[in-house]
């Protein structure tokens, strides 16, 4: 079999997308299919490293003062060059497409071409998303009708949960869709013996924009300071909120505390986490993260570190029925409740020992290996239909 992945974003760009979109390629070509995967050039300085046996196609795309491919202009140069490599490429037995709505659009005007089916890693509801960024009704409305006719198209959706299935549902979608949840690379992401520093330091890895409101947790730090004084907070990733969030620690009088980070590979960004006293996560209580998922967490258990969430989703309970009692605490979006929950993790710091249990309950319990094989297996029987 041949089978095509069409994505803005693939490994080594920094992203969930990316690691998880690696771990189905190779799981692929361990089967002994063709694997092509059609995607943007990642940011000037980037090391390319492309799995074994996988043929990786990259095409320059506008990104972003961040160096990211986000927001519409950006997706056209992505999408329109796509539309011409999928339709006179060789000839594929299965698409698989990474969102935005328009990717999707253009993989199933080309699949309806060259009658090729395809399947979507539906990770999030772009619809609802875009309300925190635009209010323009016509801009909404258009993407709503792109996003549904794209996802309607598919012969299956591979949503991250049950509760963002059920939104799908609850719109009109009904793609045959399974919930395969997240999970880490554990091979990056491990824990290798590293005791919590001292001072204490909290972790946010991954973007931070309108509906993350990772800020709370600059707001939260002077209360932990009067606790644990020298307390850091470190963000990797990059995000719309980044300017605002610098301005706001400055303002707050701890701009020497927080420190904003470019994103770093997963073998880089393991150790960190391994080390800090806590990850942080965060998402604002808005209609859309009712069933959002903070991903980073899995990264974070898998590397022996709790997580401290403030917000709404599927997240909460996550954490609480882990399942393990060091896996974390789940808060409102609340400053003051981040706050305790970041000064109790700052006092009675997760040892190494446990450190490494908890560990090897999430590397067992959430490895992306596992999804992987899932999504093979049923993206197989659909082609053989």
């Amino acid at each position: 079999m041949r089978v095509v992945i069409a994505s803005r974003i693939f490994a080594p760009e920094v992203s969930a997308a990316s690691g998880i979109l690696r771990s189905w390629a190779e799981e692929f070509h361990a089967r002994g299919h063709g694997v092509t995967v059609l995607t943007a050039r990642p940011p000037l300085g980037t090391a390319i490293d492309d799995p074994e046996g996988v043929r990786v196609l990259r095409v320059p795309v506008k990104r972003d003062k961040q160096q990211y491919v986000r927001g519409y202009l950006s997706y056209l140069s992505f999408d329109i060059p796509l539309f011409f490599r999928l339709l006179f490429s060789r000839r594929a037995d299965l698409y698989i497409v990474e969102p935005p709505p328009t990717t999707v659009a253009v993989v199933r005007i080309v699949g309806a071409l060259r009658r090729t089916p395809y399947v979507v890693r539906a990770a999030d509801y772009w619809s609802e998303a875009a309300e925190m960024v635009t209010s323009s009704r016509f801009v909404l409305g258009a993407l709503r009708r792109a996003e549904a006719w794209g996802l309607r198209g598919a012969r299956m959706l591979f949503a991250a949960h049950q509760p963002l299935v059920d939104r799908f549902r609850a719109v009109g979608i009904e793609t045959p869709a399974i919930p395969i949840g997240f999970g880490a690379d554990t091979g990056d992401f491990r824990y290798d013996g590293q005791a919590p520093q001292n001072p204490p330091v909290f972790v946010y890895a991954g973007t931070h924009s309108e509906w993350h409101g990772a800020g709370i947790f600059i707001d939260a730090l002077p209360a932990v300071l009067e606790k644990h004084p020298g307390a850091r907070l470190l963000y990797y990733g990059n995000g719309e909120d980044r300017d605002s969030m610098r301005a706001r620690a400055r303002a707050l009088g701890v701009g020497d505390l927080v420190e904003f980070h470019s994103p770093i590979p997963p073998a880089e960004l393991s150790p960190i986490l391994a080390s800090a006293t806590a990850s942080v996560a965060s998402l604002t209580p808005v209609a859309r993260n009712e069933y959002a998922l903070a991903t980073k967490v899995y990264s974070s258990l898998s590397s022996g570190c709790p997580v401290i969430f403030a917000g709404v989703g599927p997240t909460v309970d996550f954490l609480v029925d882990a399942g393990h009692p060091s896996a974390g605490a789940a808060v409102d979006y609340d400053v003051a409740a981040a706050a305790d929950a970041m000064i109790a993790s700052a006092s009675s710091p997760l040892a190494p020992a446990a450190r490494a249990v908890l560990a090897s309950w999430a590397a067992s319990e959430y490895s992306l290996d596992a999804i992987a094989k899932q999504v093979v297996d049923t993206s197989l029987a659909i082609i053989a239909k």
